[in-house]
């Protein structure tokens, strides 16, 4: 059990960004601290949406006044996602740095929330290079998917052996890649070392809910700082993320209460074709 602080995303309604992570994490055990970087009435994808991005300056003041108070101290692992600037991937920079002067060894898991297939980037140009020069040689483990894993490594992945050769140019110890193209019309999340990999797939489902790769981020942080290997990190956390898809068959969103409340409840998902 531990102490995350997270920044992200947030919205009102729906399970995306912290509205994925903080509920992952707090059923793992786990304190958050939790610094919203946009706060929107629902995820974009409904259509119509309402809201503000957060000011990086108040960010940045908030968490100046969250360590003057002593509590950043207490911080074992920070993870951030979506950034839509790049004055807030500096306040990210920034609170890494915070935290490490208190524990030096504390874990950065950064989820580069920039784009994906087929629409391409989603945040602006300068914010993702900014990301990927200040962000990327700081963390720990990233959670790139595969057009973020493209980008970055700018290097073409196309299946589990190329996103190997493309997460090991990356840098970070582990890097959790997701939606690889796999066999048998497959997904592939895998977690990849300078040395090892280690593959999870699972069958192409349509119509998933928004915010899987957000829950996945969260569990697999939660799962390490709670002391998991890396393998058995990846292992929980793509066998809940399914059992949140199984379960949120028929709604617009992730049903995330029945599996956070459900793990071992004998509760069954509602039956859903898984190819």
């Amino acid at each position: 059990m531990g102490t995350i602080l997270a920044i992200s995303s947030q919205v009102a309604r729906g399970h995306v960004g912290l509205s994925a992570v903080v509920p992952a994490l707090q059923a793992l055990g786990h304190e958050v601290i939790a610094l919203p970087t946009i706060i929107l009435s629902n995820h974009p994808g409904h259509g119509s949406v309402a809201g503000q991005r957060m000011d990086p300056d108040m960010l940045g003041r908030m968490l100046a006044t969250l360590d003057a108070h002593g509590w950043l101290a207490g911080v074992d692992a920070v993870l951030s996602g979506y950034l839509p600037t790049s004055e807030h991937v500096a306040v990210v920079a920034d609170a890494v740095a915070r935290v490490r002067v208190h524990r030096i060894a504390a874990p950065y898991f950064c989820d580069p929330v920039m784009g994906d297939h087929p629409k391409g980037l989603y945040i602006a140009e300068n914010a993702a290079r900014a990301l990927a020069a200040t962000l990327v040689p700081l963390a720990d483990v990233t959670f790139p998917n595969r057009f973020e894993l493209e980008w970055l490594s700018s290097q073409p992945v196309t299946d589990i052996a190329s996103a190997e050769n493309a997460a090991r140019a990356l840098g970070p110890s582990v890097t959790v890649a997701t939606s690889i193209p796999a066999a048998d019309d497959g997904l592939a999340t895998i977690a990849i070392t300078s040395t090892d990999a280690w593959s999870n797939v699972t069958p192409r489902l349509d119509n998933v809910p928004n915010g899987t790769g957000d829950l996945l981020a969260g569990l697999y942080t939660g799962h390490r700082v709670n002391g998991c290997t890396v393998s058995d990190a990846l292992k929980l956390s793509v066998s809940s993320v399914q059992k949140a898809i199984c379960f949120s068959a028929t709604r617009d969103e992730l049903n995330l209460i029945a599996i956070l409340t459900g793990f071992g409840s004998g509760v069954s998902p509602p039956t859903r074709p898984l190819e």
